[in-house]
C-alpha cells in the first residue's frame, strides 16, 4: 500500500533504523518512537495506518500501547514484535486485539507479507464499513444482510465497482438478490443522486424490449401513437440495471452493445443519434458461456458486459447466513410481536436447501409470521421444509446453532486447504483470517470427532 504511514516503536535505536530503513524502501511513510510516551504523543498527532511495536519497552509495554491505541482506534492493525516467543503472552495479545505477532531475530520478508496482508485487510473493512454507511443512507443496509466470508467478499468486491462507472454483470440463481446487490452498487457510486433504472427482460415481450430500452418515435410501428422516451433516456446521469440480460434477442444484442461501446443509440424509428450517459449493471441465472456455445448470446457483449463480473453463492452455500436473515425477516414482518424460532425449527431452517435462495427463506417466514398465533415458531410453520428434501450433507439429529455453525465453519476451512493443496496461508486469505487465527481454529476442532470434514489429521505445517 504506497503512502501508508507505519509507527514503528523500538527502543533499541540500532533494530529500529535497520527496520525504518527496510520500510522506506518498501514505500512506506515510517514514524518511530523509542518507547512507551513517544509513541502515544506520535499517535495523536499523526494519522497512523498500521502500527509496529516491541512487546518490551523501557517505559511500558507493547500490550498497554495496543489496549490504548485499540481504544481509540479499534480498526488499526497492531502487530507485535518479541524477542522471547511466550505464546502464552501472544495470545494474550491477540486476545486484545493484536493483528499478528513476529518473533526476533526478525524475518523481514516475512514482516512484509504480513504488513501488505494486514493493511489489505484493512482496506477492504474500511471499505465495507463505508459502503454500508454509505448504502444506509440510500435505505439498502438493511438488504445486505451477511456474515459469511463468500458474501462478504462478494459485497467487498461491488464496494470497488462502485467507485467506477465499470459494467458489472452479476451472476447467481434465482432469489439469490442481484438486483439487491446491484441497488446497493448503485448507491454507493457517483450517479447515486441520480435514478436507478431496473428493466425486467424476462417480463416483456420480445418486441417491446428493443423500444423499453432505446424509446420510439411516433408512427414507428403500428400502435406507436406518440413518442416514447426509453429506459435509457430516462435514466440520463443515472444506473440502468438489466435484469435476466440472457433473454434480449440477438438483434437487440448489436444495439445494447453498440451503447457499451460507443455510448450512443437511436430511438425505434428515429434517425437522432442520442448520447447515453447511463452506468450499466446487468444480471443473469443463465449459464451465458453455454447460450454462446448455442448462438443466442453475443460473446463480443458478454465481455463487453462483464467487465467486471460478481457471482452471488446460493443460500444452501452460505448457510451461515440463514440465522441473520432469519432474525431481519422476523423483525420486518412482525415488528409488533417478539417472535422466536424453536430449535428443532432452526435445525430444520439451517439443513433446508433453498432452492428458491434468500426470496423463498423471506416468504417463508412472512408466511409463518402472518398465520401463526404462537409466539414461538416450530416446524410445522415451516410447511416448504417439510414437502422438500433437506441437505444430505446435514449432520443428523438436533444441534444447538452454535454446533451448527461450528460445523459450517469445519467445511470451509476444509474446502479452502484442499482448495490451496494444505497451504494455510493461502487458505487464511480465502477465508478472509489470519494465518494464526486459522492455526487457532485448527487446533479449537482437531479434538472434535469429524469424519466427513476431515479437519482431525491436518497438521499446522
Amino acid at each position: 500500500m504506497p503512502e501508508a504511514t507505519i509507527l514503528v516503536i523500538e527502543d533499541e535505536a540500532s533494530q529500529r533504523q535497520a527496520l525504518c530503513g527496510f520500510l522506506k524502501k518498501k514505500q512506506y511513510r515510517v514514524l518511530e518512537a523509542a518507547g512507551w510516551q513517544a509513541a502515544l504523543s506520535t499517535f495523536a498527532s499523526e494519522t497512523i495506518d498500521l502500527v509496529l511495536s516491541d512487546m518490551r519497552l523501557p517505559d511500558g509495554s507493547g500490550e498497554e500501547i495496543l489496549e490504548q491505541v485499540k481504544a481509540v482506534r479499534p480498526d488499526i492493525p497492531f502487530i507485535l514484535m518479541t524477542a522471547y516467543g511466550n505464546t502464552q503472552q501472544a495470545v494474550s495479545a491477540m486476545k486484545k486485539g493484536a493483528a499478528d505477532y513476529i518473533t526476533k531475530p526478525l524475518d523481514l520478508n516475512e514482516l512484509d507479507l504480513i504488513i501488505q496482508r494486514e493493511l489489505e485487510r484493512s482496506t477492504l473493512l474500511s471499505e465495507n464499513r463505508v459502503l454500508r454507511e454509505i448504502i444506509g443512507q440510500q435505505g439498502r443496509a438493511q438488504d445486505l444482510i451477511t456474515e459469511s466470508p463468500a458474501m462478504q467478499a462478494v459485497v467487498n468486491t461491488a464496494l470497488r465497482a462502485a467507485a467506477s462507472d465499470a459494467t458489472i454483470l452479476i451472476l447467481g440463481e434465482s432469489g439469490t438478490g442481484k438486483e439487491v446487490l446491484a441497488r446497493a452498487v448503485h448507491a454507493a457510486s457517483p450517479r447515486a443522486e441520480r435514478v436507478f433504472m431496473p428493466i425486467h427482460c424476462a417480463a416483456l415481450a420480445e418486441g417491446v424490449i428493443q423500444s423499453e430500452l432505446f424509446g420510439h418515435e411516433k408512427g414507428a410501428f403500428t400502435g406507436a401513437a406518440a413518442r416514447r422516451i426509453g429506459r435509457f433516456e430516462q435514466a440520463k446521469g443515472g444506473t440502468v440495471f438489466i435484469d435476466e440480460v440472457g433473454d434480449i434477442p440477438m438483434n437487440i444484442q448489436v444495439q445494447l452493445l453498440r451503447v457499451l461501446q460507443e455510448k450512443i443509440f437511436e430511438r425505434v424509428g428515429g434517425n437522432q443519434t442520442i448520447q447515453a450517459d447511463v452506468r450499466i449493471l446487468a444480471a443473469t441465472n443463465k449459464d451465458l458461456r453455454q447460450a454462446i456455445a448455442r448462438n443466442e448470446f453475443r460473446e463480443d457483449l458478454y465481455y463487453r458486459l462483464g467487465v467486471i463480473t460478481i457471482e452471488i453463492p446460493p443460500l444452501r452455500k452460505r448457510r451461515e447466513d440463514i440465522p441473520p436473515l432469519l432474525r431481519h425477516f422476523l423483525r420486518k414482518y412482525g415488528p409488533r410481536r417478539p417472535l422466536e424460532v424453536s430449535r428443532e425449527a432452526l435445525d430444520r431452517l439451517m439443513k433446508y436447501e433453498w432452492p428458491g435462495n434468500v426470496r423463498e427463506l423471506e416468504n417463508a417466514i412472512e408466511r409463518a409470521v402472518v398465520l401463526s398465533r404462537e409466539e414461538i415458531l416450530t416446524s410445522k410453520d415451516f410447511p416448504c421444509c417439510a414437502n422438500r428434501p433437506v441437505s444430505p450433507s446435514s449432520p443428523a439429529g438436533r444441534q444447538t446453532l452454535g454446533e451448527m455453525v461450528a460445523e459450517l465453519e469445519k467445511t470451509l476451512i476444509t474446502q479452502a486447504l484442499q482448495e490451496t493443496k494444505g497451504n494455510q496461508s493461502q487458505a487464511a486469505r480465502l477465508l478472509g483470517l489470519t494465518e494464526r487465527n486459522l492455526r487457532y481454529k485448527l487446533k479449537k476442532y482437531e479434538s472434535v470427532e469429524s469424519p466427513r470434514t476431515g479437519l482431525d489429521h491436518l497438521d499446522e505445517s
